[in-house]
């Protein structure tokens, strides 16, 4: 028989708490006994747990908990190196442990390349609405305290802050936030005991979490990462009944798809997207036929892309006539779609004029979209020939580019440089480099 590997997680974990084997053995005892499962563990058992024995299944919850209680945060099976419960609805991947576990790799710096390391994949399989209904009502079981409304209103609350840290700044630090909030807080609070609406309540706000925390991650371009957050928020969206958030997650799945060139795959998740929404408003259908016409038009089907895209002018235009809804989508938006859409048909000179519009358009808070969207028009105006536009627009992008730690945003000036580079002999471009040379990173001159 072969010598187990050591138990690595466990091991971490036992030295954090600082106890001797025999505290840890006692600790575990006396939860048993608090369990009606009175146990006589020793410091053996212990030793042998962390030489990569794995405990007998109906302790191994006995050791997270006393894991769990002596570090002060929430400790999984996977975690300590144990295989998930068998037969617990927990263990399937609606649970919260997953949830922590997505969540606690990417609060910590030290596993983060690890799962930044996986790539988006055209092959994911999303869940359908039917299949994600109700789907993590028994993450309640066990609960070891109650909530109420108020720990909802706080987690949305946390949660717009959270977006408008992201809008004005960017979501490199903006994302870590959000994973130690999911793990710290909305994760307990999704165990915890509670009325049946105000369960749905908190797994409808935990969904638009981690949607956002996925969105981050995009912007960061860990697009495996991101696609991991987004079948949680697609799980937590089902589960609490919440058909804006999963409709809202699979555009988000669309758009990432997109951008990264997978037209068939966007042009799927943008159709499921719209056919999840049986009773959107205006605003809405604008929101979702705009990714529509975006996805066809990557594929080349122009008269699909013309239809979708005339039916988000005409739904934006009947959701401005009922008063502005400033943080959805807007005319800027569409304008973007716009510009999208005539991009990838070859008018790029009317793909400028439409970007240029949404930029007239966007709201002031939107600092981390204004550079990225800025370095994106600068680089069509300098296709074709106009680089003395193309340098005005790349200073308007610097203007903001310091305030802002978004991964998109500095692929937009890594491709400036690319750009500029073989024309520094012009006066024009010579002085926005120089400048550039000045306020970007030393990373991003190479």
């Amino acid at each position: 028989m072969s010598t187990p590997e050591p138990n690595r997680g466990l091991e971490r974990l036992f030295r954090e708490t600082g106890w001797t084997l025999r505290q840890f053995a006692w600790e575990i005892n006396r939860i048993g006994t608090e369990r009606g499962t009175p146990l006589k563990y020793r410091e053996p058992s212990v030793h042998q747990w962390l030489r990569g024995h794995i405990p007998k299944p109906a302790v191994r919850p006995l050791v997270v908990e006393a894991l769990s209680r002596r570090l002060t945060r929430p400790i999984t099976h996977a975690e300590a190196g144990f295989p998930p419960p068998a037969g617990e609805p927990n263990a399937g991947p609606g649970s919260v442990d997953g949830l922590i576990d997505l969540g606690r790799h990417d609060m910590d710096p030290s596993r983060r390349s690890v799962i930044g390391a996986s790539l988006f994949s055209v092959a994911l399989a999303v869940p359908n609405w039917p299949d994600v209904v109700g789907r993590m009502e028994s993450a309640q079981t066990g609960a070891t305290q109650r909530i109420g409304m108020p720990e909802v209103d706080m987690v949305i609350a946390m949660t717009e802050r959270i977006s408008d840290l992201d809008d004005q700044f960017g979501g490199r630090h903006a994302r870590p936030m959000a994973a130690s909030f999911l793990v710290n807080s909305v994760a307990p609070y999704l165990r915890a005991d509670a009325k049946d609406d105000v369960r749905k309540a908190m797994m409808s706000a935990a969904s638009d979490l981690c949607y956002l925390t996925g969105y981050m991650a995009v912007d960061e371009g860990l697009h495996g990462l991101a696609q991991r957050y987004y079948l949680k928020a697609l799980e937590l969206a089902g589960s609490s009944e919440d058909h804006l958030t999963y409709c809202t997650t699979l555009r988000g799945m669309s758009v990432q798809a997109v951008d990264l060139g997978h037209g068939m795959k966007a042009v799927r998740l943008a159709d499921a997207a719209a056919a999840a929404s049986p009773q959107a408003g205006p605003r809405m259908r604008a929101f979702l036929a705009g990714q529509q016409a975006h996805t066809y038009a990557q594929t080349g089907d122009r008269s699909s892309a013309l239809m979708y895209l005339r039916a988000a002018e005409v739904a934006m235009e009947k959701a401005e006539s009922r008063g502005k809804a400033f943080g959805s989508y807007d005319p800027a938006a569409l304008n973007y779609h716009i510009s999208q859409v005539r991009y990838e048909f070859g008018d790029t000179r009317g793909a400028i004029e439409a970007m240029q519009q949404a930029d007239r358009l966007r709201h002031s808070i939107y600092r981390r979209t204004r550079v990225h969207r800025r370095g994106t028009l600068a680089e069509r105006q300098f296709a074709i020939g106009h680089l003395e536009a193309a340098c005005a627009t790349w200073h308007q992008a610097l203007d903001d580019y310091p305030m802002v730690q978004s991964g998109r945003a500095d692929d937009r000036i890594r491709t400036m440089f690319s750009r500029l580079r073989p024309h520094l002999k012009n006066t024009t471009a010579r002085a926005l480099y120089e400048r550039a040379r000045s306020v970007v990173p030393p990373r991003l001159l190479t």
